[in-house]
């Protein structure tokens, strides 16, 4: 309890994370917006639509979790974390615990609210949240969120540098996983297992396309996905770590 005390305080000492919280917010709810206020009518707006944005935030909030630990090594502040807890593990599996419950309650404002702004602007659409689907589509955010944020910490100790790590994660988040598609013969099978990918199956589950982003090709099922997801992530942090324990701070 006293190491996460202690990356809490780490963490929301700094301007960064309330910035990266803000923009991932920003950014997710006023696509939400701007969706449902330029729908033709009602009847093209549910709860699918509402969240497509959702990517984009979670972009932003991997770039909080980056900084989270680039920071520190830009400002040497890693070591004297690591002179104060020799287990180098236990520091980073504190921060990584930190950084990701921030980014899942991130995930849950976000989810939540761009649902509400779409119920206030269009409340004619069909945005009752009346089945699981509607509140994985919703809520799940909160966990997708809270798991890239892992990944992102994972990235962040592995690469060292705030710059590079950003570079990273929001080239491969938001360019390189749909590029792989248009590799001939191979893309689509490929595709089909990339990690954020299948992060979205958990989220659109089995919804239509035209209604909300473009569906997931992953053959897993949400619950799997979900799994799936969640595991790469923990495998990234437990690369990251042991590749820190091997070398200089």
């Amino acid at each position: 309890m006293t190491l996460l005390a202690v990356e809490r305080i780490k963490l929301f000492t700094t301007r960064s994370p309330w910035w990266c919280a803000l923009v991932a917010l920003a950014v997710t709810v006023g696509f939400a917006a701007m969706i449902s206020a330029s729908a033709p009518s009602a009847e093209f707006v549910n709860v699918a639509s509402s969240e497509f944005g959702y990517r984009f935030g979670m972009a932003v909030v991997m770039v909080l979790a980056a900084l989270a630990v680039t920071t520190e090594y830009r400002f040497g502040t890693i070591r004297t974390t690591f002179q104060a807890v020799p287990h180098r593990g236990a520091a980073l599996t504190a921060k990584a615990t930190v950084v990701a419950a921030l980014a899942a309650f991130i995930g849950l404002l976000a989810g939540f609210g761009s649902w509400a702004v779409a119920l206030l602007i269009q409340p004619d659409g069909d945005l009752a949240l009346d089945s699981a689907a509607d509140w994985i589509n919703v809520a799940g955010i909160s966990v997708v969120y809270g798991l890239a944020a892992i990944i992102a910490v994972a990235i962040g100790i592995l690469v060292r540098h705030s710059a590079g790590a950003v570079a990273i994660l929001l080239i491969y988040a938001l360019a390189v996983e749909n590029l792989v598609q248009l590799i001939p013969t191979v893309g689509e099978k490929i595709y089909a297992w990339l990690p954020f990918n299948v992060a979205h199956r958990f989220i659109a589950g089995d919804g239509v396309a035209q209604d909300g982003p473009p569906l997931s090709n992953s053959p897993l099922t949400p619950g799997w996905a979900l799994a799936y997801f969640a595991g790469f992530a923990l495998v990234m942090l437990a690369v990251a770590i042991g590749v820190a324990k091997k070398r200089d701070a």
